[in-house]
C-alpha cells in the first residue's frame, strides 16, 4: 500500500543527500496522504546509499505504525505536531544544513535583504524560542514541534515555508515532499546570501516591501505570472 507516497518520500530523502544537505543519516523528510492521514518518514540512522521505498516507515498521525520493520525517525513527533498544525501542507524536511543550521544556532531569524530569498520567503525566516529544561527532558521531539507551531500563530505557513529551531537547525514544508526539499534547498542558499551580506555590511536594512511584494506574489497566489500557464 501507499507505494506511490514511499517512492515519493525516498526520492526526497536522496535528493538531500545530492543537493549536499545532509552527511551520513542526518536529516529526514516526510510526505502525507491527506486523505488517508497516512505519513511516511525515513528510518532511524538509516545510511542513504542504504535507503530504498520499501525501508520508508508508514504511520498514522498519533504515531502508531502502520507499516515498515525499521523503527522510524527520532523526529517522527517533531514532523507529526507540523501535519496536525498545518493542514495545507504534503512534505516536511529538517536537515542540519550548514548555513541555515548556524542562523539557529545563533538564534537569528535570517532577514530578507533581496531578491533571491523573497521569491521563496515573505519576510524573515522566523526562529523558535529555545526549549526550556523541561521540555527537552520530556517529548523533546513533540516539544520540537510545538515550539514552530507557536511561532507560527500569526505567521501564515504557505507564505513562509520555513522555520529554524533555536540552537538546532531549520525545518521547511510545502506541498510535497519534492517541494519541501527544494524549499530547504533555497532556504540554505538564502541562509548563506545573508550571512555573507551581512559580513560585507553591518548596516544592511532589510529589502523594501515593494520589492519583496513583487517577486513573492509574482510567484505565489491568484495573480502570480512567473512561469508557464498549465
Amino acid at each position: 500500500m501507499f507505494e506511490k507516497l514511499k517512492k515519493s518520500v525516498c526520492k526526497a530523502n536522496l535528493e538531500l543527500q545530492k543537493q549536499k544537505l545532509v552527511i551520513y543519516s542526518w536529516g529526514n523528510v516526510s510526505g502525507i496522504d491527506r486523505k488517508t492521514d497516512v505519513v511516511a518518514i525515513k528510518p532511524s540512522g538509516i545510511d542513504y546509499r542504504d535507503l530504498t521505498p520499501d525501508k520508508i516507515v508508514l504511520l498514522d498521525l498519533k504515531g502508531n505504525i502502520i507499516e515498515g520493520k525499521l523503527k522510524p525517525s527520532s523526529d517522527t513527533p517533531t514532523h507529526l505536531e507540523i501535519y496536525k498544525n498545518f493542514p495545507q501542507i504534503g512534505g516536511v524536511c529538517h536537515t542540519h544544513s550548514t548555513y541555515a543550521t548556524m542562523w539557529a544556532q545563533a538564534c537569528r531569524q535570517i532577514p530578507p535583504l533581496g531578491t533571491t530569498g523573497a521569491d521563496y520567503f515573505y519576510g524573515a525566516v522566523p526562529v523558535t524560542k529555545a526549549l526550556t529544561k523541561s521540555q527537552i527532558k520530556k517529548d523533546y521531539e513533540l516539544n520540537t514541534g510545538k515550539v514552530i507551531v507557536q511561532r507560527f500563530k500569526k505567521i501564515d505557513p504557505l507564505i513562509m515555508p520555513a522555520c529554524l529551531v533555536a540552537c538546532h537547525g531549520p525545518f521547511t514544508w510545502a506541498a510535497t515532499p519534492e517541494k519541501a526539499v527544494e524549499n530547504a534547498v533555497i532556504l540554505e542558499n538564502t541562509a548563506k546570501l545573508a550571512f555573507g551580506t551581512v559580513l560585507l555590511n553591518l548596516d544592511i536594512l532589510p529589502i523594501s516591501k515593494n520589492l519583496l511584494d513583487k517577486h513573492f506574489f509574482r510567484k505565489h497566489g491568484k495573480n502570480a505570472y512567473y512561469g508557464q500557464k498549465t
